[in-house]
């Protein structure tokens, strides 16, 4: 019997010392894995490219009755309203992309784990230069609403909305003081919205259900510029040529935040669809961006056909839609082992500084042009 139990006793002692082993050398493995350096994203420079050739058309829509009285140029030139939607898709497409997990249905925590910190850092990625440019032109501003006898109360109103970026909410007053600005407001509201309604939720569904969500919002936005253009008129607005009669719900249409945020949200969904990929997918050379960056660029002609549409139409029906597929192919693209030229030209350095000064032109041409152009202020000083 004592020799039966010392071999019993070796034996526990022996699993015990195995045990203890595996425990450790498990424990070593999950520290060693704890210390490697986690996988970072791929960079997508190319889609930051891409903000210096939306900013453009918008500066030359702005500016072009200036530089020539022909009626096709004019309505060619004046689509910035098309334009702009492709900066609220990029919005949601590189909120999606910094927040949310590849290959994983989730957001990453630490991004969201804080929704005001996340509000406070989009906002102060862009308040600072526009509280400078406000401050430093608020004099041309203020003596702007004096000459168009506009009263105390009123130029104090204007100056409230247009430091809380609240302007977008209020369609008679959407561009006040610097015009370019309401987008701002519009875009704060979605920043807003991102890390408590729109990111979680969106980043929770399928490929099949992203699809659907994009379809859903798309279908919605165009419902609501079917709406506008029914009261009004489908064809062109021709700013130069026809004013809107009804320029209340033309701004409702072009600048409410609610709007916006469903742009920003097609861009979230879309950016989510492509990070959710397989590898069988990611293998498979995606389309060339080119074709569709092309064809939302030419969606600004139909102005210039027989269809002369107006620009809430083109929008949403044709420019928003092809741009959106053009990000995610340019995304797609990019993750390739040979980008196509188009990819590496918006991803190159060049691109990627020009794309930076985007959001400096877009704030300092509208109080520019007013200096210079703006017949209230221009006839006084020059």
């Amino acid at each position: 019997m004592g020799a039966t139990d010392n071999l019993v006793n070796d034996v526990a002692g022996k699993d015990k010392i195995a045990l203890d082993t595996s425990s450790k050398q498990l424990e070593q493995q999950q520290r060693q894995q704890q210390q490697l350096p986690k996988a970072s994203k791929p960079r997508i420079d190319c889609i930051d490219g891409t903000r210096f050739a939306l900013v453009m058309p918008i500066i030359v829509g702005h500016f072009i009755k200036y530089g020539t009285r022909k009626t096709m140029l004019l309505k060619l030139l004046t689509q910035e309203n098309v334009f702009v939607g492709g900066f609220f898709l990029i919005s949601g497409y590189v909120s999606a992309y910094v927040s949310t997990k590849v290959g994983e249905r989730e957001c990453e925590q630490k991004k969201l784990a804080r929704p005001e910190l996340f509000f406070w850092q989009k906002t102060m990625s862009f308040y600072p230069l526009h509280f400078l440019v406000s401050t430093l032109f608020s004099p041309m501003f203020v003596a702007t609403d004096v000459w168009m006898n506009n009263s105390r109360k009123t130029t104090v109103f204007h100056g409230i909305l247009n430091y809380t970026l609240s302007q977008a909410w209020f369609p008679s007053e959407a561009e006040i003081w610097n015009p370019p600005t309401w987008f701002l407001s519009a875009l704060t509201f979605a920043n807003f919205t991102m890390p408590t309604m729109v990111l979680p939720q969106v980043a929770r569904l399928s490929k099949e259900g992203l699809s659907k969500l994009i379809y859903g919002l798309g279908a919605l936005s165009l419902l609501q510029k079917v709406s506008y253009s029914q009261a009004w008129q489908y064809h062109c607005r021709g700013e130069y040529i026809c004013r809107t009669n009804t320029p209340h719900l033309w701004n409702v249409t072009r600048f409410h935040p609610f709007w916006a945020l469903v742009e920003v949200a097609m861009g979230v969904a879309a950016a989510r669809d492509v990070m959710l990929d397989g590898t069988s997918q990611q293998s498979t050379h995606s389309p060339n961006p080119l074709w569709y960056f092309l064809a939302s660029y030419a969606s600004v002609a139909l102005r210039i056909t027989k269809f002369n549409l107006n620009d809430a139409m083109i929008r949403s029906a044709f420019f928003v839609p092809l741009y959106l597929k053009f990000l995610q192919a340019m995304h797609r693209d990019c993750l390739t082992e040979s980008p196509r030229l188009i990819t590496r030209f918006f991803g190159s350095r060049l691109m990627a500084r020009l794309g930076a000064l985007a959001f400096p032109m877009f704030i300092l041409h509208g109080p520019i042009g007013q200096l210079f152009y703006k017949k209230a202020v221009a006839t006084r000083l020059w």
